[in-house]
């Protein structure tokens, strides 16, 4: 039940003449103060079109306004309040979320099309850092809402597998390494021989040299080094696919960088052939200066190409490939100016889908206000940070509740949920100072605090028997606590599409924790379990508690335990 849509309805049935049914409901605003109703109309835009003194205005039309949603209206200036029927409200809202369970806020907006999100990306023979936590649930969350609104996404993992990084750590490998090593531990030991060749390599400039020139022979397909790098790749994903598959999170496409050597050569071709192209000092770029941009270095002087080169083949192949209508690139903050500089190429050579890409960037974690970095050894491993998070919810459980069965199993969706609700939780723009004591926490805005709240709305159903209800009930809740916990539930399906709209996962975390809030108010102050005519109801709600928080950690990417 959308009831701003019925109010809006209502009021135009008086103001049909002056304003269109959409101009209304834009207008109508929720009030700061619980006191002054559910919704709000301000009349201060009609002044103008009727001539009148807003409050004459408000006082005129509030007095011929009725609907059967409308308990009652109070005219407080230029605002006509009103107060919506709780039983009336309540009863919709409970038959729509018993009736559609998980699917409840879906909306068809999509229409089933195709959006790649590009997503997650760490550099093969690296580890997967806390830097790259929030590139791969952001992108995950994001999948998640998609699906939601009725796009089909495809998770593109665009492995950080080319480079002249490769050409270094051959080197490094072929100085300093050995098999044995490797095979033992395959991302501590290329890390370690990674940051080394870097420690040198400020020393003896000679190395870069070396590296240049193993990057050089990989290009050419020298078997070697091509044999290094393929096994550099795999060992490398079979340690990433560990970490995904604690975050549950799985892709359609694993192309990396190296996928595209073979295609960036019809790129240069197509805005060659386009006049796009112009030489400077023996390079070739794409002059941008319309758009406020440096110029876009297409091809380097010894003609090896460069990420944007790369990129664009990337976007012509997923346009090819899955025809999409929107392409996301969910991508720090600090890599702005690529992304413009790939839509300002696109543009310039004429492609109509040019605006259909885009950019999601996001704000950095630091540690103790630090930029986390691998060149100098400066990393936190997602992997570590992940095992600590589950044996700090294991600790807390067995204080809590030692009984538990499959203690261990629940802390980690615990304590892996918890990593993931509280890089959500921030705005996506925003940096954040990661501190894991914060993280797993029971209390305060957290994912297991949302957990914790579902845990216990199951445990009333479980104590009360009830596992269902029938949709053709009605459900009348007449009390402020439960009124709270239905106006955020009539919002969901809005709360949803402004997260689709805004590319805000955020939204949904929030909605999660207020719901939480509401239901533990509710809870404190309503004795559900009692014998009264509203048992059923609010049992009923107790159960669209459990639903729609459900959904909201499974759009997250947080498992919701039924017992913790």
């Amino acid at each position: 039940m959308d009831y701003k849509q019925i109010i809006a309805e209502a009021i135009h049935e008086e103001l049909h003449e002056s304003l269109e049914l959409n101009e209304i409901k834009l207008l109508l605003e929720k009030p700061k103060h619980v006191d002054h109703g559910d919704v709000a109309f301000p009349t201060f835009q009609l002044a103008k079109l009727l001539r009148k003194n807003p409050a004459q205005i408000a006082q005129e039309v509030g007095e011929k306004i009725s609907s059967p949603l409308i308990d009652r209206m109070q005219i407080v200036g230029p605002y006509i309040n009103f107060y919506l029927k709780k039983e009336t409200v309540s009863s919709a809202i409970l038959k729509e979320v018993i009736a559609e369970k998980n699917n409840f806020g879906n909306l068809k907006i999509g229409n089933g099309a195709n959006v790649p999100i590009d997503m997650s990306s760490p550099n093969i023979a690296k580890p997967m850092s806390m830097g790259h936590l929030r590139s791969t649930v952001i992108g995950n969350a994001l999948a998640n809402i998609f699906e939601k609104v009725d796009f089909t996404p495809v998770r593109i993992n665009h492995l950080g597998d080319w480079g002249t990084q490769f050409g270094k750590l051959i080197t490094a490998y072929k100085k300093w390494g050995s098999k044995e090593k490797v095979q033992e531990n395959p991302i501590e030991e290329l890390l370690r021989l990674y940051v080394k060749f870097h420690e040198v390599a400020e020393d003896d400039p000679s190395l870069d040299d070396e590296a240049r020139l193993w990057f050089k022979k990989l290009e050419e397909g020298n078997e070697e080094a091509t044999e290094l790098w393929t096994w550099f790749r795999e060992e490398s994903l079979n340690v990433f696919n560990k970490v995904y598959d604690r975050l549950d999170i799985h892709f359609d496409s694993t192309k990396g960088e190296a996928f595209y050597n073979d295609k960036m050569e019809e790129v240069v071709k197509l805005l060659d052939d386009k006049q796009l192209l112009t030489a400077n000092q023996g390079a070739h770029i794409v002059d941008l200066e319309k758009y406020g941009l440096n110029p876009a270095l297409i091809k380097k002087s010894d003609g090896a190409t460069l990420y944007i080169t790369r990129d664009l083949a990337a976007a012509f192949y997923r346009k090819k490939t899955y025809d999409f209508s929107q392409a996301l690139y969910v991508v720090g903050q600090e890599q702005a100016n690529h992304f413009n500089q790939l839509k300002a190429v696109l543009t310039e050579a004429g492609i109509e889908w040019a605006n259909d890409i885009h950019h999601i960037p996001f704000g950095l974690i630091t540690k103790d206000g630090e930029k986390l970095s691998t060149r100098k050894g400066k990393v936190v491993l997602l992997e570590e940070v992940l095992n600590e998070a589950s044996a700090q919810a294991l600790r807390q459980i067995e204080d809590k509740n030692p009984d538990l069965p499959n203690k261990e199993i629940v802390a980690e969706q615990v304590g892996v949920g918890a990593v993931v609700f509280h890089d959500l939780r921030n705005d996506r723009l925003n940096s954040f100072d990661f501190t894991i004591e914060e993280v797993v926490q029971f209390e305060g805005e957290t994912g297991p605090y949302v957990q914790y709240t579902r845990a216990r709305a199951m445990s009333i159903l479980k104590k009360a028997e009830v596992s269902d209800f029938d949709a053709s009930n009605d459900f009348e809740l007449s009390d402020e606590y439960s009124w709270e916990i239905i106006k955020l539930l009539q919002e969901y399906p809005n709360t949803v599409k402004r997260a689709y709209e805004n590319y805000e996962p955020s939204i949904i975390a929030k909605h999660a924790v207020s719901l939480a809030q509401a239901f533990n108010k509710f809870y404190a102050n309503v004795r559900v379990l009692d014998e009264h005519e509203e048992k059923e109801a609010r049992l009923a709600l107790v159960f669209a508690i459990t639903e729609v928080l459900k959904e909201d950690l499974r759009i997250l990417g947080v498992q919701a335990p039924d017992k913790m």
